[in-house]
């Protein structure tokens, strides 16, 4: 029953608003829940049957009268269900709230069908379930596209593509695959978004064939045609054509827009997925009108749930500390003078414009994940060619990038407000500069996958560092003496341009159109010789081509190809020609890499590799940044080789030096590529898996053996076991055989937990990695991408 007046309305019976009432009832308050369904928790409700509901963060304390803990829906809906009628909750069903006027003190909610109540204060944890996002494709609106799922088992026999990376999507997906078979499309190259169960869950799922991903694929259309329904996809490799009986799509919802705004509450931007900015205290920029729960960024039932709690704390006007500030309190312990938590975060935000998008839920989110650092003056952040990348944020004070260390007068500096890190973060390669701390510097900590998720979620901060990053590659390959307002035409007519593997950039004989600076992936530059296509040159990322036709006024003399899914920046021809005919230093600059690439393509000519370069991409050079590679006829089989490799890593051997593929003379042992973007570090839920400042990829003791690591990688190279204690000698092995030395084969009552383990380039040894200083005639080497090209053509 909907009372006349009350002192506090909350409008949506979601984890968020259930919690806040249960609190009110509790302490005796005049209040009433009211919801639009006959049941409770519409949201919870809807998940599919059965479904097993986490209890995330782990780190949080649960604040509610309510209890949750980690368990199935049902068991959940149950537990709510009873504990509010022993509190005492006065819900209201069937009352769905059409407008919300008034002011503090004075609300009027009106719900459909005319009836109004009075209310103190309101406030709204009424979720997004309502405006769900659809296909955004032609066919998003056939009766076989469907945007939720009640019961998985109600579909059997079927072939069924579910869309999206979500945890609503994986759970779907796994749970339709017991008697269907599914697909499940990924717009991304990894689950990024999901919870650590979810991705071990999906992952095994893939793994053990249970289920089909597409990753990198988005879908074209839904279609009926005569010979049966097709979703059309786009994949790397092309668009393609999937027969299917039904397509569910979870890909999230966006706020209720139109309705919030109706109530006089603002959104910070005009972004769809942007959400109310609220206060510390979840109070809207209208008083007395609060948000909690997933409308303010907040998705995750414990977090919504201790919001409830605490919105009715404030709300009778108890001081109560949220359940995230002691962590946050362990954060700024580096900053003894910080006292105020609250005016730190807000401080920070007003400083750093990067974070002001962020509402301050976010905010607090993304200083959780974060750490803050406060250098000493002159301590060096990162060098030169390391391989970190971690996103850093600038506080207060200045740092010195420092570009080019044969030239200490190539430098810039930049201060508060500004971030630096992107170059390594988008592309993946090793640091392109020295950057050291100045006077008073204090700076944010960001890990690669916590901004990666930041970026993905937040379209300004993206649309922010993009920006940045175009500038900033442009000045340091092409002007870096330049300001920026020399190089805006340029930066202006930049397009960012994504190309599958083999897909062509430019033809040989095409007019020489624009530039592309490569920022994620590599690129073979081919001539045709004699009627066939011969490979001149590697080009990683950070690097450019198409500057040779630029220069000379000519068509193009090669062909430029992706060697893996690569993203370039193009910058159009006209605009970069005007450059040059300005400013001589960078026409100069310019000519002298194209003198470089003459002289190069000459000697590429005179001993061609298209054949090796070939078989090395389908190898993973085109992603690599170390390779392990043993030349056959200097190879003679003792391996020596392995045992280093076992003797300096405890007894278990990170190469097989049978395994893997050879071409001609060059064999490529299973071994770690140490990849620019490593597969295995994503989806790694205790983010175990890290890179030494030198490029070595490596697994820490937080391993949990989960295995998405070996999964994940392409080149089978990581193994999961446990270490042995001993070993027997390598000649007992060789003569009498049983256990290989440094093998992961644990006796079977070994309850021990296994861990990966992976090639980590022998980091913590001087003299670089064991088994090439082992090897006794030379024949194994590990070798760059670039290094390869030039051992190859030098006769190694």
């Amino acid at each position: 029953m909907v009372p006349g007046s009350v002192k506090i309305a909350i409008v949506g019976s979601g984890p968020a608003g259930l919690s806040a009432a249960a609190r009110a009832a509790e302490l005796g308050l005049s209040h009433v829940l009211l919801e639009a369904e006959s049941w409770l928790s519409n949201t919870i409700y809807r998940y599919q049957k059965g479904k097993h509901v986490m209890a995330e963060p782990d780190v949080l304390p649960l604040r509610s009268p309510l209890a949750f803990t980690a368990g199935k829906r049902e068991a959940i809906l149950e537990a709510w269900n009873s504990g509010t009628a022993k509190l005492g909750v006065n819900v209201a069903h069937r009352a769905r709230v059409s407008a919300i006027g008034g002011q503090k003190g004075a609300f009027t909610i009106t719900l459909d069908g005319g009836a109004t109540l009075q209310a103190e204060a309101v406030v709204l944890g009424i979720g997004l379930q309502g405006n769900l996002r659809k296909l955004g494709c032609p066919g998003e609106d056939l009766d076989w596209v469907q945007y939720q799922l009640d019961d998985p088992d109600e579909y059997k026999g079927e072939t069924i593509v579910v869309v999206g990376a979500g945890d609503a999507a994986i759970e779907n997906a796994i749970a339709l695959a017991e008697n269907n078979k599914v697909y499940i499309l990924n717009r991304r190259d990894e689950f990024d978004r999901a919870k650590p169960g979810n991705l071990s869950g999906i992952l095994k799922a893939i793994e053990d064939g249970k289920l089909t991903c597409l990753y990198n694929t988005k879908p074209v259309a839904a279609e009926d045609t005569p010979s049966g329904k097709r979703l059309r996809v786009a994949t790397n490799d092309g668009e393609t054509e999937l027969a299917v009986d039904r397509v569910i799509a979870r890909l999230g919802a966006t706020p209720p827009r139109a309705f919030v705004e109706s109530t006089g509450i603002q959104f910070p931007s005009k972004d769809p997925n942007s959400v109310p900015a609220v206060s510390a205290q979840y109070e809207s920029n209208v008083p007395g009108l609060y948000i909690i729960g997933a409308l303010a960024g907040f998705p995750l039932i414990k977090q919504a749930m201790n919001q409830g709690y605490e919105v009715i704390e404030f709300i009778e006007g108890r001081t109560v500390e949220p359940a995230d500030t002691p962590l946050l309190r362990d954060k700024f312990a580096v900053l003894p003078e910080i006292t105020d938590i609250e005016e730190a975060l807000a401080t920070m935000q007003r400083r750093v414009p990067i974070l002001k998008p962020l509402t301050p839920l976010q905010m607090r989110e993304f200083m959780i994940d974060s750490d803050i650092r406060a250098p000493a003056d002159g301590e060096t952040i990162f060098e030169l060619n390391d391989y970190t990348d971690t996103f850093y944020s600038i506080v207060s004070g200045t740092v010195e990038i420092q570009v080019d260390p044969a030239d200490p007068s190539k430098k810039f500096t930049l201060g508060k407000g500004e971030f630096f890190g992107e170059m390594s973060l988008i592309s993946g390669r090793r640091r392109s500069a020295t950057v050291r701390a100045g006077e008073k510097c204090v700076l944010i900590e960001t890990p690669r996958r916590s901004m990666n998720k930041l970026i993905n979620s937040v379209a300004a901060v993206k649309r922010v560092i993009d920006e940045v990053f175009l500038r900033r590659i442009i000045q340091g390959k092409i002007a870096p003496t330049l300001p920026p307002e020399e190089i805006a035409d340029l930066v202006s007519s930049a397009e960012v341009r994504q190309f599958r593997p083999g897909e062509v950039l430019f033809n040989e004989g095409d007019a020489g159109d624009a530039l592309h600076l490569i920022r994620k992936g590599s690129v073979t530059v081919s001539r045709e010789i004699g009627g066939k296509d011969v490979v001149l040159a590697y080009v990683p990322a950070g690097q450019y081509v198409g500057e040779m036709a630029l220069v000379s006024d000519l068509p193009r003399s090669a062909t430029a190809r992706a060697a893996v899914a690569t993203e370039t920046i193009r910058l159009d021809g006209v605009a970069f020609k005007d450059l040059m005919m300005r400013r001589t230093q960078v026409r100069d600059r310019v000519q002298e890499v194209y003198r470089s690439r003459v002289a190069q393509n000459a000697v590429a000519q005179a001993r061609p590799m298209g054949d090796v370069l070939e078989f090395m991409m389908s190898q993973g050079l085109g992603e690599a940044t170390d390779v392990l590679l043993i030349d056959e006829s200097l190879c003679v089989r003792c391996d020596q080789c392995e045992k280093a490799c076992s003797d300096t890593h405890g007894n278990v051997s990170r190469l097989k030096r049978e395994a893997g593929p050879t071409f001609d003379h060059l064999h490529v042992p299973t071994s770690c590529r140490h990849c620019e973007h490593p597969h295995c570090m994503k989806d790694c839920p205790p983010d175990a898996i890290k890179r030494a400042p030198n490029g070595e990829v490596h697994i820490t003791d937080a391993c949990i053996g989960c295995g998405n690591c070996e999964r994940n990688c392409p080149y089978g190279v990581i193994q999961m076991g446990i270490q042995s204690k001993t070993r027997p000698s390598l000649w007992r092995w060789m003569l009498f055989g049983g256990e290989e030395p440094g093998r992961y084969h644990p006796a079977k009552k070994d309850k021990s937990a296994k861990k990966a383990t992976k090639c980590d380039m022998c980091k913590d040894l001087d003299g670089g990695p064991a088994c090439v200083r082992a090897c006794p005639t030379g024949a194994a080497m590990r070798a760059s991408p670039e290094q390869f090209v030039k051992l190859y053509r030098g006769g190694r």
